[in-house]
């Protein structure tokens, strides 16, 4: 068979040309080395077709494909020829949604507002504004489009406004700033973000009682950075996976060459996740009890910007470490250095914890509800200053002698660790956990929390 025409219908916001990049090429006449078709090669050439529209979320679900001949009378026809028609109807042009959240420690109320299909190429404009308790403001924006019709390739542009207060460290973080992105899809599993962001931050709103670690760090900052991640995600369910494995990468440049900026620091994250399903003797297919690993790691690499003293790092870029949804029994940031009653974070960080998930008696595998047992734990460690040794010289092997050192104090006796039992409900736009945990150890000035936790959040350790 051939494909003479396709015909994509009920599209009548999107621009033919965008469609022409997608369904041109399978065109018969568009393939001269092999301008002929199997009934099973023309199949699975449109479905790749119409599974692009689909990943463009700016049509209906499902999508209609039919196979028909053209009309014989036509003289430009053969007999071989066929057309393909797309029954293809478009999602409204907008949404706006209100409500409100809950989570650890904070509520707030929110509205978003979304544009689909704006010039008809599949861009799409999305804002976002919210009040809080802790978070007490958040705006965003985003304006996003994918590249030459291709649903895997997608530029982004966007900017932020926010005001957090940051309890556990005494002080208010301001945020305002631009960024944009390229998101590219390598398969359906794995994906690459690269980003350029500007951000002015302002650390402001000291408390009474602020620690002089949180007071030297106050006032503005600007960092310019370059940021790539990477993912591979093979998990059945990322909210509470059965089985399969996640492995992330996070690496950030800042304040480097002519990324300019007052910061300069090399930050880089590792995340992984395993799951695996836990079969039980006499009864088939899936027990609904899995077991899941996860590990997480970083470091922070302090660097000179703009031709400085390579300084230490800010409050704003270290790492914190505890709380519900990462180490479990310790305090929102109980772990790694203090000053005072603050948690002024760390440089270096390892992570690691393990459940094992189980079906509730009498209410069945079927449900996003499962019983949970669980260990984990954390060590949260902050460099030397690279310029105590002496200040009038170069200070990059400081630095570089002072990161490994630190790493290698990462195994210098036990982690912080707490175990626990609890509940948890995996809902498709987040995870909640009500846990009742016990911390095992705790170093000193850390602050573990033995009793009820809440946590919500879409990346638990």
């Amino acid at each position: 068979m051939t494909i003479s025409s396709i015909r994509v219908l009920h599209a009548t916001h999107t621009r033919h040309g965008f469609l022409e990049q997608i369904f041109h090429p399978i065109l018969s006449h568009n393939r001269p080395d092999q301008p002929t078709y199997t009934l099973q090669e023309a199949l699975s050439e449109i479905g790749g077709a119409v599974d692009k529209l689909n990943r463009l979320d700016i049509f209906q679900q499902p999508i209609s494909t039919y196979i028909d001949t053209p009309d014989q009378t036509d003289a430009s026809t053969t007999p071989t020829d066929h057309v393909v028609y797309i029954s293809a109807k478009e999602r409204g042009r907008y949404t706006i949604k209100t409500g409100t959240e809950a989570g650890t420690a904070e509520g707030s109320a929110y509205v978003s507002a979304a544009l689909r299909n704006i010039f008809g190429g599949a861009e799409s404009l999305n804002a976002h504004a919210s009040l809080g308790t802790r978070t007490r403001s958040a705006y965003s924006a985003t304006f996003g489009t994918p590249i030459l019709s291709n649903p895997d390739l997608r530029f982004e542009i966007g900017g932020l406004a926010s005001s957090t207060l940051k309890h556990w460290a005494s002080h208010e973080e301001v945020l305002k700033g631009a960024n944009t992105r390229l998101l590219w899809h390598t398969s359906s599993r794995s994906r690459h973000e690269f980003m350029y962001a500007g951000l002015w931050r302002q650390v402001t709103g000291l408390a009474e009682k602020a620690s002089p670690t949180i007071r030297t760090d106050a006032g503005d900052s600007f960092k310019s950075s370059l940021t790539h991640t990477w993912s591979v995600d093979t998990r059945d369910l990322p909210m509470m996976p059965s089985r399969g494995y996640l492995l992330k990468t996070v690496s950030e440049l800042a304040g480097f060459g002519p990324l300019k900026g007052d910061v300069g620091f090399g930050k880089f994250e590792l995340e992984s996740q395993a799951a695996v399903p836990i079969p039980i003797p006499g009864i088939s297919g899936d027990s609904g009890i899995s077991f899941t690993a996860g590990l997480r790691g970083g470091l922070l690499y302090p660097l000179a910007a703009s031709g400085q003293q390579t300084p230490q790092s800010r409050i704003n870029d270290r790492f914190q470490l505890g709380g519900p949804t990462d180490v479990r029994g310790f305090r929102l940031s109980g772990l790694g250095p203090r000053d005072g009653q603050d948690a002024v974070g760390g440089d270096v960080y390892a992570a690691g914890g393990a459940s094992l998930l189980l079906p509730l008696p009498r209410v069945g595998k079927e449900t996003p509800l499962r019983l949970q047992a669980f260990i984990n734990g954390g060590r949260l460690l902050a460099l030397q200053d690279p310029g105590a040794s002496d200040p009038s010289k170069e200070s990059s092997r400081d630095v570089e002698g002072s990161l490994l050192a630190t790493v290698n104090k990462l195994g210098d006796g036990l982690p912080s660790c707490a175990a626990g039992v609890g509940l948890v409900y995996a809902h498709p736009a987040a995870r909640f956990e009500l846990n009742f945990s016990l911390p095992l150890v705790v170093r000193k000035g850390e602050e573990g929390r033995k009793g009820f936790s809440f946590g919500v959040g879409i990346n638990f350790l």
